[in-house]
């Protein structure tokens, strides 16, 4: 270096450090300092939460696929091509038909794909198939920050491998947990299968919406075949591009609507279209199509190649398949779930672990071979189906516009009245047939075994009547209370709404479906939760209101039961108390025929066998001569039966269910929405609700008896058990009879569990009685009430008697004994009528006549009439009579009296004059002239001085003479056969002149259901 260049670098020493010691320099040194640390913290912050989160991911991962299970590659490969066999089914031990799948699938070899297919899937799917390992790690992180900042766009990130392993070992359910399987398997299966097959395999089974005819459709094939009628290697370029654009959105992008409602509208095409043109777009992007390619392909119009659609075949054997399939995707996911070593118990707590092996059940029910060997039999399951197909009772078919929310077009959909029923043999639990409905196409749920309604009054022998004698509270006859009460704002009655029985048999409540008494017995014991019967016989629906509500014993439960569920609980009762589940699937073979599931029986004794006999026993009197009798008389051979009506509110649900020693039946009619009645508009010309469903139920069960005699077995009757005796009592209080109960005709017998129940206490219910009527109801005699009125020596009973029938609900006592109950003529309740201290009201007369006649006093204590002539009481009219007097000459008014002895003003005079007969002329003397000679006062021959007499039915003092029927005495005499006082009623009456109404309360027709 030269001196020169030695001195020029000295000079620019000397100046940077005249530079570093300005106040700049040291403020730029001091930053970049600053900066550089932080950069070098920052840095190695980074890293450590780089390597923290890695850790933490990967134990996070670890700790979701912990328990995957380590799949050897025969296992993987199996499941991977598990698409090509079909379950069978099979009845009477023969084969019926291969099990109905829900999607239609056809496999296809990949030499048999169309290029233009793979091309299309690799372009849109899957871009980097063959280059990477099962699967593509930055779209797992594009999809994962997607997710956890809930981004509005969501590309996905699953390749081709993944959604193999998501459709045929895993499940579709959404969660880290099935994702991180997804991804671990994903990377296993390409070490197991080359890309080639893991392509075929996903073309086979990836979903692609609908075909022609409205069916699910999977795999390449099917969906080319179902959509465009073509094979997969016919398909041009546009309609390979359609067809792989359908899986993103099969039911948005697919060209046909659900069922037979066809192809789609241009509105419904557009989403298709447009997903076509997109998978073009990609296919050029891609360079996989030319530009020219690419603008024919755009242009082409697909629509018209699209398949015009064909009706599928519907039938009967449709609601068969479905139930068959349901229950056999149950039976495997419990099978799955126990092998994974989960409780049953668990699976039906955990909905989302329940819809995992659900899923799994149904993979494995359609895929994996069985054969499924079913209960039902064909001949009756066909005999039942004929008879509800040839019914046309069923009543008015609705219609009502339905708008479909996805294309706003408006339909009309048809809502006719439904049917369900379900034959069930007892000793077994076999469901042997079973009707689900009067169309699969229109309505597809099975109205036998899926769709559950309130019971209606066939609840209640199942928790009111059957309970109350498990528990000792009642035998067959013991006497129950049917006056109304109310419990806050809920005011319950009988079918006919204002009646009131009064104190009846739990023998005849039952049979007429009586609901006042049936809620009074079940206040008694619904504390010890008597719906707890309910649940051992199989009401899987039961909620916790239903163990405490009033309303359960009329029907009111929260969801109410299926067909099937309400026969097997009468099946219980024909079966002596002994609850068997009812089953539609015996057994279930693999594809090698080994046995992987035999059904068994359960049996849970619910009531004790002499309870359930005593409970047929009652019931044989519904179906004789109760709400079912119908059903009995139009049946074509004689039957030991015991059966059950019940209709619901404003008519929504028929029901009636019926048994013998051998087999259960049990029908529902209904609509599809509760809200429509089968009594409603258009319905009045289908006969009554209750002639409609027990003459389809007797027409199914003639059917049965005529194609299977021997499993109904008319000759079959029911056993009365050891424990069951027939004992007296008093009808009155069900207590034992005490000489006074047998000396007023009060004395009944009837069936008892002597186990539980005996009438051992003697009746003390009974005293004298002196009684008046006031309105049509007989009350106690007060000590002012007049003894004209009184009916005296009469049976009566005592006020802790009164309280102790009417219970905690109460009641008006005067309704224990009305005129329409069997005790009306001989009892009297002994309540005490709430007397005023004000006189009644008076009444108007009027004449017809020789009769006088008035109105009722609209006084509510009225027990009867004085009637008087001037000032002298001539007549005495007792309540229920009639409000008339036959009068003579005089002045006649009316009063009325009330059961203090009170009298009205009195009415109005009503007056008669009897007119004075002209004497006759004398007669003329016999002198040939004509001509009468002397004084003209003079009385001619044969005369009389008397005055002329009044009307022989007087009493020689110049005043009429009442009807011959009087007592000498002025007043009417009552009918000779009073004795005392009081008039015969007419023989069929009870005691106060008024006619008796039926025993039974109803009209001979309805039934005598409803809340």
């Amino acid at each position: 270096m030269t001196k020169q260049d030695k001195k020029r670098v000295e000079e620019l020493e000397h100046k940077f450090e005249a530079i570093k010691k300005t106040k700049w320099a040291t403020n730029t040194r001091i930053a970049s300092s600053v900066v550089w640390n932080l950069f070098l913290l920052f840095l190695v912050i980074g890293l450590t939460l780089t390597v923290f989160g890695a850790s933490v991911g990967a134990g996070y991962f670890a700790s979701l696929v912990e328990k995957e299970p380590l799949r050897s590659k025969q296992e993987m490969r199996d499941q991977i091509f598990s698409y090509e066999e079909t379950s069978e089914i099979y009845a009477n031990g023969k084969y019926l038909r291969k099990v109905r799948s829900d999607i239609d699938r056809k496999e296809v070899k990949l030499e048999d794909v169309s290029p233009y297919v793979i091309n299309a899937v690799y372009a849109t799917e899957d871009e980097y198939f063959n280059a990477h390992k099962g699967i593509v790690p930055k779209a797992v992180f594009r999809g994962l920050f997607q997710d956890v900042t809930n981004s509005d766009s969501q590309t996905g990130g699953s390749t081709l491998t993944q959604q193999l392993i998501k459709n045929q070992i895993l499940t579709n359910e959404i969660s880290y947990e099935r994702k991180a399987k997804e991804l671990l398997l994903a990377m296993r299966l390409e070490h197991f299968m080359s890309k080639e097959e893991i392509l075929e395999a996903y073309l086979n089974i990836i979903p692609y919406g609908r075909n022609s005819n409205g069916g699910n459709v999977a795999g390449i094939e099917a969906a080319a075949e179902g959509i465009f009628n073509k094979t997969a290697k016919e398909l041009n370029l546009a309609q390979a591009a359609y067809i792989a654009g359908i899986p993103q959105a099969p039911f948005a992008y697919t060209p046909f609507y659900n069922g037979k409602t066809g192809l789609k509208d241009e509105a419904g095409l557009k989403p298709g279209i447009n997903r076509m043109k997109t998978v073009l777009f990609r296919m050029k992007e891609t360079e996989y199509i030319s530009e020219k390619e690419y603008n024919e392909a755009v242009a082409y119009d697909v629509t018209k190649d699209f398949r015009t659609a064909a009706q599928p075949p519907k039938s009967r054997d449709e609601y068969l398949t479905d139930d068959i399939q349901r229950n056999t995707i149950a039976i495997l996911a419990n099978i799955l779930a126990e092998k994974d070593g989960i409780d049953a118990d668990r699976l039906v707590e955990d909905k989302k672990l329940k819809e995992k092996y659900n899923i799994l059940a149904e993979r494995s029910m359609r895929n994996d071979g069985f054969r499924i060997y079913s209960t039902v039999d064909m001949p009756l399951y066909n005999a039942l189906n004929d008879v509800a197909e040839s019914y046309t009772q069923y009543g008015y078919t609705y219609t009502q516009t339905v708008t479909d929310k996805k294309t706003g077009e408006k339909t009309t959909e048809k809502l006719p009245a439904q049917v369900g029923a379900s034959l069930i043999d007892n000793k077994t639990g076999k469901v042997l047939a079973f009707v689900g409905g009067r169309d699969h196409e229109l309505e597809a749920s099975n109205h036998s075994t899926q769709t559950q309604r309130q019971p209606g009054s066939t609840i209640k022998p199942l928790l009111v009547y059957a309970p109350a004698i498990e528990y000792g509270y009642i035998g067959a006859g013991s006497p129950v209370v049917d006056v109304k009460f109310h419990v806050g704002k809920w005011n319950p009655v009988n079918f006919l709404a204002n009646q009131e029985l009064g104190i009846i048999p739990a023998r005849q409540a039952l049979e007429s479906s009586q609901n006042l008494a049936t809620i009074r017995l079940y206040k008694q014991f619904v504390d010890r939760r008597p719906a707890e019967f309910l649940d051992k016989m199989g009401y899987t629906n039961l909620e916790a209101n239903d163990y405490e509500n009033l309303s359960a014993a009329v029907g009111g439960l929260a969801n109410g039961a299926t067909v099937q569920e309400n026969t097997g609980a009468f099946a219980t009762l024909a079966n002596g108390g002994q609850h068997i589940k009812p089953y539609i699937v015996e057994k279930i073979e693999d594809s090698s025929g080994k046995v992987i599931y035999q059904h068994k029986a359960e049996p849970v004794q619910v009531f004790s066998e002499q309870t359930a006999y005593i409970i047929s026993d009652m019931l044989r009197d519904v179906a004789s001569s109760g709400t079912a009798k119908n059903m009995k008389n139009q049946l074509n051979f004689n039957l030991d039966i015991a059966a059950k009506t019940g209709t619901t509110d404003s008519y929504s649900d028929a029901w009636l269910v019926g048994y013998n020693p051998n087999i259960s039946l049990g029908v529902w009619l209904g609509y599809k929405y509760q809200t429509l009645s089968l009594q409603g508009p258009g319905n009045a010309q289908f006969g009554t609700t209750n002639t409609r469903t027990t003459t389809l139920y007797a027409q199914l069960l003639n059917a049965v008896n005529k194609i299977r005699p021997e499993t109904v077995g008319k000759e079959a009757r029911f056993q009365q058990p050891k424990g069951v005796v027939s004992r007296s009592f008093c009808g009155i209080s069900g207590l034992a009879p005490s000489a006074a109960c047998s000396a007023a005709g009060l004395v009944r017998s009837d069936l008892f569990n002597a186990n539980v129940m005996l009438p051992n206490k003697a009746d003390d219910s009974i005293i004298s009685s002196a009684s008046v009527s006031v309105k049509g109801t007989r009350y106690a005699a007060l000590p002012s009430t007049p003894s004209e009125f009184i009916s005296a020596g009469g049976t009566g009973v005592n006020e802790a008697f009164i309280k102790r029938m009417l219970g905690p609900f109460g009641g008006d006592a005067s309704k224990l004994f009305p005129a329409s109950s069997g005790f009306a003529s001989r009892v009297v309740s002994g309540a005490v009528f709430p007397a005023d201290s004000v006189a009644p009201a008076g009444v108007t007369a009027s004449q017809n006549g020789s009769v006088m006649t008035w109105n009722s006093s609209p006084s509510n204590d009225v027990i009867g009439y004085y009637v008087y002539n001037g000032g002298t009481r001539v007549g005495t009219i007792r309540d229920g009579q009639s409000l008339s007097f036959s009068i003579g000459s005089g002045t006649y008014t009316v009063r009325a009296v009330d059961i203090t002895g009170l009298t009205s003003a009195s009415s109005n005079a009503v007056t008669t004059v009897v007119a004075t007969p002209e004497p006759e002329k004398p007669a003329a003397p016999e002198t040939g002239s004509g001509e009468t000679e002397g004084d003209s006062s003079a009385t001619p021959p044969g005369s009389t001085t008397e005055k002329p007499k009044p009307p022989t039915s007087g009493n020689g003092d110049g005043k009429p003479k009442p009807p011959a029927s009087g007592s000498g005495d002025g007043k009417p005499k009552p009918p000779a056969s009073g004795g005392d006082g009081k008039p015969t009623p007419p023989a069929s009456g009870g005691g106060d002149g008024k006619p008796k109404p039926p025993a039974s309360g109803g009209d001979g027709d309805g039934d005598s259901d409803g809340e």
